[in-house]
């Protein structure tokens, strides 16, 4: 078995790594050729559609919608990713190529971008792609959008159709990570023909411009995509600019971990995701598997304290927590050296992540019971501490059905907080909305994806608690963060923007906002048949490179 990853940071954990396999893999746009018109030069791969082939692809979860402008899930990104085009592609060194946009311009106010758009691109139901469809979609997302575009689009104000093929987007106030939004499937570009003919029924039914058409949709079971033949404007990271060479893609839903994964040994499938730490060992044996990884940046799974919650709103009690949690026996003992501890808000592939944080932390029983005799919570009878007549209890919530083990970790932070006196009572269930709207929880566990530092503002900004629409689960609510974090979303200078984040991720850590748990590598296992299989920054499968060889 062969493992891969495209992440040079995860060469520590036991994992092999062959990263250089798969960037040799990505073309770059840097010294590519362009036509007359200034437009890249649209030559299609020496095989170019002729190839064929069927790919089938396991996935551990369902979409919520496949409408880009709605979607809030990453399952649903791995699939519309082959349907919908962006209008700039972000390469892994971060920066910013050419895409649906054959260019842009920034005003020096920081507050309007000027998009010159491609002249050759049709969308799958035939609509041209210009300014107006653009348009179209930036009001779609405002008048009903909801997940990642909004935030996606910051301090978006308006879009003006300048001409035929020029869009300007208007900003309230400077937003650096727009074009990091921009290039992300979330901002995947829809036909605005579509929006009209299956208006609120479009989630089922997308048409994008991408290299794949939707097919059907059988809910719990597969989404089915076919090539689509016209497609030549392939973005600058891949290697093929014409029709892909597959003629179908189609996602098999198998939430089960050893049916999804004995599906690919079986040949049932060609490849499948999610791949469970504990079944890694056994595909090393299996000659016919290879098993590639990518680190999915953003945030690390984290779990998120309820700093409005008493005690849990005294910096002692927190702090008594972080230090009772021994993250490296949770991520050892779970993730069987697959998996990298975490020790920021931030993973390490993303700009401004602080290395500083990385061991600082340590367990500490002694200390940490010192901290709650020093908060007047003392040892019952039954060894669970006790104040005024109350027990130290916390309410530890998690609603995922144990993906990535995250039920377990509950478990195992449940009995390493009974050794300083915690109580922790589970509520693991799929609502995780009531009882987050209802202040219901001390502990809540999340991680999200995106390419920009920015993302922080969702999860710490004072505006952004949970009942008005962010993600603000440690209900924290300090002047001083909110200053930064807009400080960080205008700065445009990217050694100003590092700082600005890693005094951000300081004060999470000094003051027990967060435990940092594990950053989460996104595994796919495929047969060795499968061939150019790619992951884009934010550690998302990219399917328009694959061939299959028998």
């Amino acid at each position: 078995m062969e493992i891969r990853s495209t992440n040079k940071w995860i060469k520590h954990t036991a994992i092999s790594l062959i990263a250089a396999a798969l960037l040799s893999g990505c073309s770059s746009s840097q010294g590519q050729s362009t036509n007359a018109s200034g437009q890249p030069n649209q030559a299609a791969s020496s095989a170019g559609g002729e190839q064929g082939g069927e790919f089938t692809y396991a996935l551990a979860t369902s979409p919520d919608t496949l409408d880009a402008g709605a979607s809030g899930f990453a399952v649903s990104h791995r699939v519309f990713r082959n349907i919908f085009d962006s209008l700039v592609f972000q390469a892994k060194d971060g920066t910013f190529q050419p895409w649906l946009a054959s260019s842009w311009t920034k005003s020096e106010d920081g507050k309007e971008y000027t998009f010159k758009l491609r002249t050759d691109v049709k969308f799958q139901d035939g609509t041209a792609f210009n300014a107006a469809a653009v348009k179209a979609n930036f009001d779609h997302i405002f008048a009903g959008g909801r997940g990642q575009s909004r935030s996606l689009l910051g301090t978006f104000s308006s879009a003006e159709v300048v001409d035929e093929h020029t869009i300007k987007i208007i900003l309230s106030e400077p937003f650096e990570p727009l074009l990091s939004g921009l290039s992300s499937a979330f901002l995947g570009i829809s036909s605005p023909k579509a929006f009209e003919q299956y208006k609120d029924q479009y989630g089922k039914h997308p048409v994008g411009s991408g290299p794949f058409k939707f097919v059907s949709w059988t809910e719990n079971d597969q989404i089915v995509l076919e090539r689509n033949p016209d497609y030549n404007w392939g973005p600058p990271g891949a290697n093929n600019k014409g029709p892909s060479q597959l003629s179908k893609i189609t996602f098999k839903i198998i939430p089960e971990e050893a049916t999804r994964i004995g599906s690919v040994q079986s040949g049932q499938a060609l490849a499948a995701e999610a791949v469970p730490p504990q079944l890694i060992t056994s595909l090393q044996n299996d000659p016919n598997i290879t098993v590639d990884q990518s680190i999915t940046n953003g945030t690390a799974f984290s779990l998120y304290i309820n700093t409005k919650s008493e005690p849990w709103s005294e910096l002692k009690a927190r702090q008594a927590v972080q230090l009772a949690v021994d993250v490296n026996t949770i991520v050892r003992t779970l993730y069987l050296g697959t998996y990298e501890r975490a020790w920021s808000a931030l993973t390490p592939g993303i700009l401004g992540y602080d290395s500083s944080l990385e061991n600082k932390l340590k367990p500490d029983l002694a200390k940490a019971n010192q901290l709650l005799d020093e908060l007047g919570w003392k040892l019952g009878t039954d060894g669970i501490r006790e104040k005024d007549g109350k027990k130290l209890v916390l309410r530890y919530l998690d609603g995922s059905p144990n993906r990535e083990k995250r039920n377990d970790i509950a478990a195992i932070v449940q009995q390493q907080l009974k050794q300083i006196g915690i109580q922790v009572n589970l509520n693991i269930t799929k609502d995780t909305n009531t009882p987050i709207t209802n202040g219901e929880y001390d502990i809540f566990g999340n991680s999200q994806v995106k390419a920009d530092p920015d993302i922080l503002r969702n999860l710490f900004r004072s505006d952004r608690v949970f009942t008005k629409g962010g993600t603000n689960w440690s209900n924290i609510a300090e002047p001083e963060i909110d200053q930064l974090l807009d400080q960080g979303a205008k700065e445009s200078d990217p050694q100003k923007r590092k700082e600005i984040y890693e005094e951000i991720q300081r004060y999470m850590i000094d003051n027990a906002i967060i435990l940092p748990i594990y950053v989460f590598p996104y595994t796919v296992a495929h047969s060795k048949k499968v061939e150019g299989l790619q992951f884009d920054l934010l550690g998302y499968p990219l399917f328009y490179d694959v061939t299959i060889h028998q």
